[in-house]
């Protein structure tokens, strides 16, 4: 049996075969650059997150450089060589250029610290790369690769961090948060996408620290938090923070779910419930990271803990948790920043996810299968993946029931779409009819008038115009 020194060293090995060959892949494009820096009399290296994914063989086409040379002399060099350039982070150091289908920035060497009561980092320019290291947030990202070649510039031990999976900090993780409290949620979102540990003493710090966050703009830290829902391993990154106390400070309806219990199993806890239904949610996406149904698992009980009722008989109930969860989720949301469009079809999918349930015995009329899809709209799709993930009982009997009853319903709604072409539902006279037939100009009553006549065509399905010119009249006669 090898030991851990052994393990680690074998890790580590493995590492460093990666990176070789990815370096090796990039290295006409990064060794021509790093050759034009020299004759200018600068250094150029590879750094942070690309060195990390070279090690791990994951290097893609956007990378990242530091440097000694000011950003108006990166400018000069690289306008002659680049196939194109942009100036939009130069105000932090930062130039941006594309050259053979490569996203290239090149950074200058800096330091940068948040003031105590600012939401924006102050920039200031640094002399060594040791120092543009150290101001980094976690060794894994701490690390550098001198061009041209392959002398690898590690003085944090990123390289023994990465084999052993482990986030630590360059300095101490009080003065990196302190800095940029975000780096807290970077811990957790790195953890998830990564399938990394994060060290006991950045925990810690993170625990201690988890009011600092309040500093950052809701932009920051709905990206932060977009990128770890994002994730391979969100699940992980949401237990950090909520364990560390974060998540009280930028998404606390989260942690109060953990006081919950549900509805129909009264000792489940429904903190861990949320998270089984986005791990559930993510097994169902096909074409990729949803963020709009993954917000919406993940949010969609939010509304139980101001709805808990004990009940007489010694039930919990949450009645209308669905319809005041929506409402919490566009509150949060919308203090987090997110697009208005984002926040309507999230909300929307928390107002939703019970009405399957409404059924019961799945005994669908075609009037409420209508009114199903008139409801969820676009989001159906992402309705019917949702509901089919909110089931997390372990008994197997009810959970194929469940299921088999939803697919008896996706049955019903093909079938009616087939019909009636259910996406498109409308009144079977449109406005202009409808004035015509009344001998009305516009004005309120139209509306009122096609509403009825679209509540009878979900109701009765479609009409030939001789009963819906007679149903509308008959409707006009009782309006007086």
């Amino acid at each position: 049996m090898p030991n851990a020194n052994e393990e680690n060293a074998s890790a580590l090995n493995h590492v460093q075969h990666h990176a070789v060959s990815e370096l090796l892949r990039v290295s006409p494009v990064a060794d021509d650059l790093a050759r034009r820096f020299q004759q200018a009399g600068f250094g150029l290296a590879l750094v942070g997150g690309s060195v990390r994914d070279a090690l791990l063989g994951r290097l893609g086409n956007d990378l990242d450089f530091t440097t000694d040379a000011r950003p108006e002399d990166v400018l000069k060099i690289v306008r002659p060589w680049a196939d194109s350039v942009w100036e939009v982070g130069i105000a932090f150091g930062t130039v941006g250029s594309q050259k053979d289908g490569y996203q290239i920035e090149i950074t200058t060497y800096r330091s940068e610290a948040y003031d105590r009561t600012s939401r924006k980092p102050e920039v200031s320019y640094g002399d060594s790369i040791e120092d543009d290291l150290v101001r980094r947030d976690f060794t894994v990202n701490a690390m550098a690769v001198a061009l041209p070649g392959t002398e690898f510039v590690d003085p944090y031990g990123g390289r023994d961090d990465l084999a052993a999976r482990v986030l630590r900090t360059p300095g101490t993780p009080e003065a990196s948060f302190s800095d940029d409290p975000l780096r807290m949620l970077r811990a957790a979102r790195f953890a998830a996408q990564l399938d990394f540990e994060v060290a006991p003493d950045v925990l810690s710090a993170m625990t201690e620290m988890a009011a600092r966050i309040e500093i950052v703009s809701a932009e920051r830290v709905r990206d932060e938090l977009n990128k770890l829902l994002l994730s391979r391993h969100p699940r992980k990154g949401l237990g950090i923070l909520v364990d560390t106390g974060l998540a009280a400070h930028v998404l606390p309806e989260l942690p109060a779910l953990r006081l919950e219990s549900d509805e129909h199993h009264r000792h489940k806890d429904v903190y861990e419930h949320s998270l089984t239904v986005l791990e559930q949610a993510i097994d169902l996406e096909q074409d990729g990271p949803d963020l709009v149904l993954r917000l919406a698992a993940l949010l969609h009980d939010i509304g139980k803990p101001r709805t808990r009722r004990f009940e007489k008989d010694g039930r919990v109930s949450f009645h209308h948790h669905e319809v005041v969860g929506a409402k919490m989720t566009k509150k949060r949301m919308l203090a987090l920043k997110y697009s208005n469009e984002l926040v309507k079809d999230v909300s929307r999918l928390v107002e939703l996810h019970l009405r399957f349930h409404g059924y019961g015995d799945g005994e669908w009329t075609d009037s409420a299968v209508r009114r199903y899809v008139r409801d969820a709209g676009p989001l159906l799709e992402r309705l019917h993946k949702l509901t089919r993930s909110d089931c997390t009982t372990r008994n197997k009997r009810k959970a194929n029931a469940l299921s088999r009853t939803y697919d008896g319903l996706e049955e019903r709604i093909a079938l009616l779409q087939e019909q009636e072409e259910l996406d498109s539902i409308r009144p079977d006279l449109d406005g202009n009819e409808i004035m015509q037939i009344l001998e009305v100009g516009p004005g309120p009553v139209i509306g009122k008038a096609y509403g009825f006549l679209l509540e009878l065509r979900l109701e009765n399905g479609p009409m030939e115009r001789d009963d819906a010119v007679a149903a509308l009249k008959e409707w006009w006669a009782q309006q007086g």
